[in-house]
């Protein structure tokens, strides 16, 4: 499903209602929400906005566990850290416990072996079924997602929940939720918009199949619900 605003602002009121939505869905019938979040630009008004005294006071935050969809292999305060950026605008302000909160990044440990440790933790919360109740996620203006970049390795991985790789173009190691693992979810929200990307969101959307090129693609929920939010400006049609 495509859901098309006429500005970027008004994604921002539409994504949050979703998100509390689903979180007291959650808690309601299973007593906690399985969350992971997504980086980049495209979140923040929505984190802002779920930080006010309006929306947070709408969750119970301490039946909230978050996780993220992809990050760089950076430290958590480091300013590229996916991880940060979630805590300054939205995590420290709800009173959500530090317990709840899983960052794929951890001293000690190489990518890899973070990421086979990730996987272990995800299972120790969801067991073998691995659900998430909802994954966020952005896009790219080369039609990525997470950290499921164009031409990559990890775009063909059908076993691992988690993968770390060594990014080339970008001279960095990328941990990530892979494909197969974020097609289990419940509900799968991709927030993006503006003209920068509106070649790859029309291909991804209505062009071939060819996730190789465009690995959003990819993104096909098994039995969960896929949805789109856009502005005019990221669509030609």
């Amino acid at each position: 499903m495509v859901s098309i605003f006429s500005s970027k602002e008004e994604i921002t009121p539409y994504a949050a209602n979703i998100f509390v939505a689903a979180a007291k869905n959650a808690i309601q019938k299973r007593g906690r929400f399985l969350v992971a979040l997504t980086g980049g630009s495209s979140p923040v008004s929505i984190y802002k906005l779920l930080a006010t005294p309006q929306y947070k006071a709408k969750i119970d935050w301490e039946n909230v566990f978050i996780f993220w969809g992809d990050e760089r292999w950076v430290p958590l305060d480091d300013e590229r850290s996916n991880a940060k950026m979630s805590s300054d605008y939205l995590l420290n302000h709800v009173g959500i416990p530090k317990s709840n909160l899983f960052p794929m990044y951890k001293e000690g440990f190489s990518p890899e072996e973070y990421a086979f440790e990730y996987e272990k933790l995800i299972k120790s919360l969801t067991g073998e079924h691995g659900q998430f109740d909802m994954i966020l996620l952005g896009m790219g203006d080369d039609g990525h997602t997470a950290s499921l970049f164009p031409g990559e390795a990890v775009l063909h991985e059908n076993n691992k929940w988690v993968s770390a790789y060594y990014l080339e173009s970008q001279s960095m190691y990328r941990i990530t939720l892979t494909a197969p693992f974020i097609n289990r979810a419940k509900e799968i929200v991709v927030i993006t918009f503006g003209e920068s990307k509106a070649h790859a969101l029309n291909e991804v959307l209505y062009g071939d199949y060819n996730p190789e090129k465009y690995p959003t693609q990819l993104i096909k929920p098994f039995d969960g619900k896929l949805l789109f939010l856009t502005d005019q400006a990221a669509i030609n049609r």
